[in-house]
């Protein structure tokens, strides 16, 4: 056993005799009923999984998320995941038994108990903390104490995740016939994360099999190309790790993508119950879908979207008074702006608030070149045209501080998320007439990226 792992697994050894003499099997075992929640179930269809982690810690990266709070966490995943995952180990993960029954409680999704499991007792004992599923590792039991570990949870009604992290643990899975298999991309003698072995391992796995890829994965783009190998994910470090925590999993899930062009507040607001970021309010008077400061006030007020302010040849003090009173995400600049305008804009804004440029797409990429710039948006030219650029010109381009704007809606959303930008820009194709969204369209573009 590596070393990190084995002295983890000695310090466990430690603890479950302690717990067992501070809480005794039989002084709760005759609470302990069967779980009503099906975590294979949960775990089976046609669409990609998520197992979503509560973590608070870990060996690898310390502390991850300080306000650490169960419930408000259960509150946000309750809304995407398949299953939740829940670090118990407290001495390397700050984990607790403790906060399986708040989440599950708070949740309806079948909850899993994350842990270093090496006695019935643990299982026992999630399952009285109100867990339906177990963790059992095969870098950590033979076969004799899997059987009898996966024995005793099926007694329960609770279901294991069979995490292996290579080709000799794989075939021990197979043998074993079990029933979901965790594919762990860390490699737990270093922590080095290695995205390759789920695509190297996860093939040999029969069509029974459901296939969760765990670790390394934060980014849509890593999830719709791997989506091809796994049946699901398992992602807590680059969740936990994030502020806003319903942004987090929207972007891992769906992209991080804007709805622009926002003028009516029941818009912002179906947009963002569609599975939007960003929301795009437009402050240049030639635009049909120009709003006044006033207006975008009721707008941003109706949901909880990061609002861009979209702005064309402004004066820079327009900018920063309409960014600072309403609160702003980003700026997009849709026009002439140089690096000087660039430049004295970021001296003025508020730090928090980022600096976004439109670039007009025609023969050619233009360049990105521009400080102080933090994302791009690429466009055919005039924004809410409704027409798209040739996308073969980005073939080859690192495309993550880009966002592709430009005739986007359900039919080709997927071809364009593809891509490999960091989000997508809807506009007119989420519209009955400009400026007014269609709830309908939006929910069907939504649906389609998260068809995977």
């Amino acid at each position: 056993m590596q070393t990190v792992l084995a002295k983890i697994v000695a310090d466990k050894a430690i603890w479950v005799e302690a717990r067992k003499a501070q809480q005794p099997l039989a002084s709760f075992q005759n609470e302990i009923v069967p779980s009503q929640r099906h975590f294979y179930d949960a775990l089976r269809g046609a669409r990609t999984v998520f197992i979503l982690e509560c973590k608070k810690a870990s060996p690898s990266k310390g502390v991850i998320r300080d306000d650490f709070d169960p419930a408000r966490i259960a509150g946000v995943y309750k809304h995407h995941a398949s299953a939740i995952s829940v670090l118990t180990d407290e001495k390397y993960f700050q984990g607790s038994f403790d906060f399986l029954p708040i989440v599950s409680q708070i949740a309806p999704q079948p909850v899993l108990c994350k842990d270093f499991i090496i006695d019935a007792y643990q299982i026992h004992l999630a399952r009285y903390y109100q867990a339906d599923a177990c963790l059992l590792m095969l870098s950590v039991l033979d076969d004799a104490q899997y059987r009898q570990l996966a024995a005793v949870a099926h007694s329960l009604n609770m279901g294991v995740l069979t995490e292996v992290s290579n080709e000799e643990e794989l075939e021990r899975a197979i043998a074993l016939e079990a029933k979901v298999v965790g594919i762990n991309n860390r490699d737990l003698r270093d922590l080095s994360i290695d995205l390759n072995r789920t695509r190297q391992l996860a093939p040999r796995l029969g069509a029974g099999v459901t296939v969760i890829s765990e670790s390394g994965i934060n980014s849509y783009a890593q999830v719709r190309e791997l989506s091809h190998f796994a049946n699901g994910f398992l992602i807590g470090s680059a969740l936990m790790g994030q502020d806003d925590l319903n942004a987090a999993v929207r972007s891992v899930l769906l992209g991080e993508n804007k709805v622009c062009g926002l003028t009516r507040p029941e818009d912002a607001k179906a947009a963002y119950e569609a599975g939007a970021i960003f929301g795009g309010l437009i402050f240049a008077p030639s635009s049909p879908r120009y709003v006044t400061p006033e207006q975008a006030r009721a707008v941003s007020a109706a949901a909880p979207l990061r609002y861009v302010g979209v702005f064309r040849d402004s004066a820079v003090q327009e900018v920063v008074n309409i960014a600072e009173t309403l609160k702003l995400s980003a700026v997009q600049l849709h026009g002439s702006e140089d690096q000087a305008y660039i430049n004295a804009l970021r001296d003025a804004l508020p730090d928090e608030v980022a600096i976004w440029k439109a670039l007009s797409v025609a023969h050619s990429l233009p360049a990105r070149d521009l400080r102080s710039v933090d994302r791009y948006v690429f466009d055919n030219g005039q924004g809410g045209s409704g027409q798209r650029f040739d996308w073969s010109l980005l073939a080859g381009q690192t495309l993550d501080n880009v966002i592709l704007a430009g005739g986007l809606g359900a039919d080709n959303c997927v071809d364009a998320a593809k891509l490999g930008c960091s989000g997508l820009d809807f506009n007119s194709g989420v519209e009955s007439a400009p400026g007014i969204k269609d709830s309908n369209k939006l929910a069907a573009v939504f649906k389609t990226l998260r068809a995977y």
